[in-house]
């Protein structure tokens, strides 16, 4: 797994450079940090939608939460926030992928 750090994304005109924050997604996954005005962005540069899964390491009443998913379909970006919900005992987020090729992703905080 690789640890994805947070980037505070460069706006010009009031759009963030997605894009340029992002780094390629990694086969076995990837740890990012969590907290207020953080975001996974996931940019899928492919023919096939993807689909990101965050785990959700916490319990309801002595329930499992179920891991949260993202499926970004060809061609787009999707976000999801990085709340404290996905924080796991390394204090990271915890998350896979269906497939990487030509998905690339980015933790993001934006900025003005």
């Amino acid at each position: 797994m690789a640890a994805l750090n947070a980037t505070t994304a460069a706006t010009l005109g009031g759009l963030a450079d997605l894009a340029g924050a992002a780094v390629a997604a990694t086969a076995l996954g990837d740890t990012a940090p969590t907290g207020s005005g953080l975001f996974l962005a996931v940019i899928n540069g492919g023919a096939a939608t993807r689909t990101a899964t965050i785990a959700t390491p916490g319990t309801v009443n002595g329930h499992a939460i179920a891991d949260a998913t993202l499926a970004v379909p060809a061609g787009k970006t999707g976000l999801i926030p990085l709340t404290g919900l996905f924080r796991g005992s390394s204090d990271r987020a915890a998350i896979t992928y269906d497939a990487v090729t030509s998905v690339t992703v980015a933790v993001i905080k934006l900025g003005a």
